[in-house]
């Protein structure tokens, strides 16, 4: 609980890591924080985590050790990691056409659409042509068979394209084919258990417990704009705003059951961490072997870098993440990915430096994919390691 809005932290956090405590600490100070967690793993260890504050705006109940909150997007991180296990094990070529794998997809002029492609938001399918509601969300066949019926939105590879909701079904429905099973469950019997992740896919009423429910922010907009009270409705922006979701739909229990593996996922900052660690620490972690060495490598291949297509802004997008670059610097290192969840969850795999962070929380910023809450706690990682 709270004096004065100084918050009580808990949790556990190295010596030398003083100061991300410190800028967590401050981050619900001075930057608004209601609950959240933070967390990194260095050498295969919990360096950092932390938690504090409250599940409730009125800040009645306590944020848990256990508490675990839906993280949007940061949710593709799992999906995408699926996926490239499947790449490792040589069972999925990231180069082949999607048809080879889900042949329905070839239809209407994606036989050129590559694994690589869907794993990049650059394969032209960023949503739905045919209008849709959040609840069809929960119909994995309809949402699924309507992306494959329909055509691409431009030449696929050659431009990103933000796959906000789209990107879950459509890598997810690749590792079905291949695997046999869903991407929530290939998740958490192939990922999440074996390392000891508290991150899920479709979430069982045995959490329900410990979800605590986001604070939404204003309705999110896609693209720039340009401040015209008519949008342009044949514009990428507006037709990839498809469904139009509020973030209260995380609120309900039909979500927090479906799989929805680009939004739906719910975690805590260490469950995201330990999930992802693996891919900043050669492939391994705990014993279990993720994902191969040349996997990781491929993860760094760019595939698309300008103003992305949805977002509006400059993105550029490896295999599976956003990458590290000039025009959007997250990271003194070279070899960082990352993504982040719409209203501020943000996962970093730094591969040189060996280290993941996470941060998950309740009051949701008005960024798509992260805000500085979590950069701030980044910056703290940075500064501890360069000493």
């Amino acid at each position: 609980m709270t004096t004065d809005n100084v918050p009580d932290i808990s949790g556990t956090a190295d010596n030398r890591f003083a100061a991300v405590k410190d800028a967590f600490a401050s981050n619900f100070t001075t930057n608004d924080d209601v609950g959240a967690s933070v967390a990194v793993v260095l050498g295969e260890e919990l360096v950092v985590d932390l938690w504090g504050g409250h599940q409730d705006p009125e800040r009645t109940v306590g944020w848990e050790r256990d508490t675990i909150i839906n993280v949007f997007s940061t949710t593709k991180t799992m999906s995408c990691l699926s996926l490239l296990m499947l790449v490792s094990r040589g069972l999925v070529d990231v180069d082949a056409p999607v048809e080879v794998y889900w042949p329905e997809f070839g239809q209407n002029g994606k036989k050129d659409v590559l694994v690589r492609h869907l794993l990049s938001h650059t394969a032209g399918v960023p949503a739905w042509d045919q209008r849709i509601e959040g609840t069809d969300l929960y119909d994995w066949d309809k949402v699924t068979g309507l992306l494959a019926g329909q055509a691409p939105w431009w030449e696929p590879g050659t431009k990103s394209g933000y796959h906000a909701i789209s990107q879950g079904n459509l890598v997810g429905e690749v590792v079905r084919r291949v695997d046999g099973r869903s991407v929530g469950r290939f998740f958490a019997e192939e990922i999440a258990e074996p390392v000891g992740a508290d991150f899920h896919i479709g979430t069982g009423a045995e959490h329900d417990h410990r979800v605590a429910l986001v604070i939404p922010a204003p309705p999110l907009q896609f693209g720039s704009g340009d401040g015209s009270s008519q949008p342009d409705r044949d514009s990428i922006p507006f037709r990839a705003a498809n469904p139009r979701l509020m973030a209260e739909q995380s609120w309900e229990i039909p979500w927090r059951r479906a799989e929805i593996p680009a939004a739906g996922g719910h975690g805590n900052a260490r469950g995201v961490a330990l999930a992802q660690a693996a891919v900043s620490h050669g492939g391994s972690f705990r014993g279990v072997e993720v994902i191969s060495t040349e996997t990781i490598d491929r993860i760094f291949d760019v595939q698309a870098a300008g103003r992305d297509l949805v977002l509006g802004i400059g993105v550029t997008f490896g295999v599976g993440y956003g990458l590290n670059s000039p025009r959007n610097p997250i990271s003194p290192n070279a070899r960082v990915c990352y993504w982040g969840g719409w209203g501020g969850s943000l996962v970093v795999n730094d591969a040189d430096a060996g280290f993941t962070m996470a941060y998950v929380m309740n009051r949701m910023g008005e960024g798509t994919v992260g805000d500085d809450r979590a950069h701030a706690l980044l910056r703290a990682v940075y500064a501890t390691l360069e000493g």
